[in-house]
């Protein structure tokens, strides 16, 4: 294992939290507004996701079904990072 494929896979294990911390904290939204450093953690997770997320969802546009809105992009972002976290930890 190379000292870059270790960096690499730490840095996309990190990046992968942070989607997992915005999955979690846009649901907790959406059921309730909560305290306020809840929306200050969103903000957060979302300036540090969005950069990845925005031009992806350019491509793949969220799908409506009935009311709700399934966000392909996130899904797509979060897919390929897991897949290029597994490379980089072979490496």
């Amino acid at each position: 294992m190379s000292l870059i494929g270790t960096v690499l896979g730490y840095v996309l294990t990190a990046f992968v939290v942070l989607l997992l911390a915005r999955l979690v904290l846009d649901w907790a939204g959406v059921v309730t507004s909560g305290p306020a450093w809840m929306s200050r953690a969103r903000a957060l997770a979302r300036a540090g996701t969005e950069p990845v997320i925005a031009p992806v969802r350019r491509v793949l546009r969220p799908v409506r079904v009935g009311g709700l809105s399934i966000d392909l992009a996130f899904t797509a972002v979060f897919l390929v990072a897991l897949v290029l976290r597994s490379i980089a930890f072979n490496l």
